[in-house]
């Protein structure tokens, strides 16, 4: 089964395309023009790879917490992507994404992303035979407020993602239980995307596509503003 693989959640966009047998391409793209790069990026790999898109069973798209532009630019590209090639679609969250890439750890993997705001978006995960399992919930967080929940953590861990990275000095502050992955794991890749989608495609348990909306976790700045303006205007 040949699957697509959006991500685009962070400063960093990638798309792929793989099978349950092997990752045949993938393309990432960072800078301002990384969003409008995915459709281009797609048509790139297919001729890269000689793949058609008729071939393609599924759509695999991060669906964040991330940047409010990217995930909306993202998911819209893979649901009509979807809805074109009348294929089924799966959602996953980026912090699923990031933490699956270092699943051959044996320490807990911490992923933390950029929120920006000086805030990060992070979970926790416990790596299993081929995959990781979530044990918290998607917080978004000041740096701060993510080492004070850690301390109450027991146990080595792996810190991974580009908010591990920017905050890392916080992140030392908990001592060397503390390790943090390459800069290479930085951002979540649509390579990991598809082979975590693969297996669910196979065993039929896709998404409905009204279901596949971006996770946000907090409002936007523009629903910030407008609330700051609603309270001024109340007073």
């Amino acid at each position: 089964m040949i699957v697509v693989g959006i991500e685009t959640s962070t400063p960093h966009t990638s798309v792929a395309i793989g099978s349950e047998r092997e990752l045949l391409g993938a393309v990432s793209v960072a800078g301002k023009a990384r969003q409008e790069a995915v459709t281009p990026a797609l048509e790139r790999l297919c001729g890269w790879t000689g793949i058609e898109l008729g071939q393609v069973g599924g759509i695999a798209v991060g669906i964040g917490p991330g940047l409010f532009t990217g995930l909306r630019v993202g998911i819209e590209t893979a649901k009509t992507l979807a809805q074109v090639l009348s294929v089924p679609i799966v959602g996953i969250t980026s912090l699923d994404a990031l933490a699956f890439t270092v699943r051959h750890t044996h320490k807990l993997i911490v992923a933390v992303i950029d929120g920006r705001r000086r805030e990060v978006f992070s979970a926790i995960y416990r790596a299993l035979p081929g995959g990781v399992v979530r044990g918290s919930e998607y917080t978004v967080a000041s740096p701060d407020h993510l080492c004070a929940e850690l301390e109450t953590v027991p146990g080595e861990m792996l810190a991974v993602g580009d908010g591990a990275i920017l905050y890392r000095n916080q992140l030392e502050g908990l001592g060397s239980r503390v390790e943090f992955a390459s800069t290479i794991r930085a951002h979540p890749e649509a390579a990991a995307l598809v082979e975590l989608a693969v297996p669910r495609f196979l065993r039929e348990e896709h998404d409905r596509l009204h279901d596949v909306v971006p996770m946000y976790l907090r409002k936007s700045d523009a629903e910030i503003a407008w609330d700051n303006r609603d309270r001024g205007t109340g007073a």
